[in-house]
């Protein structure tokens, strides 16, 4: 498959160099200014694009299948999700709807959630709304700190399924199962939170 790859830091790294391993063509690397998945993708003859806030529609050359968000924050607007034949899937550090927003794991912590985990899932309008596409959970450690947990679990958990759905859409089979907005959670970035 042609894919777009756009993140940052070592989620997006591991992702890239699995999909290269899987045989799949990255046609496009967006990441912020200074990130080494755009090291990464230059040493590779991939084109790159350094990008802040937001996908333009530009950075999605013609003839991509998938755009995938790899521990990116930059917005990917609908024109640039219909550029790809099947849009855009991403990886969130939760089991969603629980823990939309920024801070998910910081908010895991928090709040004592023993159990956590991730979800890739289409992206839509809606911040971390879109359908699931795969999910996987794991323990939350009382020693845990969102350092800990990310190595230890969320980061493999994130690129095992991101993987996974990329080979599943190769193959046809698309999981798009409706996330319950009666049982979402949405916390607001940690920093800015009255706690």
């Amino acid at each position: 498959m042609r894919l777009v790859l756009q993140g940052a830091g070592s989620l997006a790294s591991a992702v890239f160099d699995g999909v290269l391993a899987q045989g799949h063509v990255v046609v496009s690397v967006v990441a912020p200014a200074g990130d080494r998945l755009l090291a990464d993708a230059a040493a590779r003859g991939v084109a790159c694009h350094a990008s802040g806030g937001c996908l333009a529609p530009a950075a999605i050359p013609d003839a991509t299948d998938l755009i995938v968000n790899a521990g990116g924050r930059a917005y990917i607007p609908a024109r640039a999700r219909e550029r790809a034949r099947h849009g855009a899937i991403g990886f969130h550090p939760s089991l969603l709807p629980r823990h939309r927003g920024r801070d998910a794991i910081k908010w895991t912590l928090y709040l004592r959630d023993a159990v956590t985990g991730g979800t890739v899932y289409w992206m839509d309008e809606r911040i971390d709304g879109g359908p699931i596409a795969a999910q996987a959970w794991c323990h939350v450690r009382p020693d845990d700190d969102p350092r800990s947990l990310w190595v230890r679990d969320l980061r493999p958990i994130g690129v095992a399924l991101l993987l996974q759905v990329i080979g599943d859409v190769e193959r046809g089979v698309i999981a798009r199962v409706e996330q319950d907005d009666a049982l979402a959670t949405w916390e607001p970035p940690f920093g800015a939170a009255s706690l």
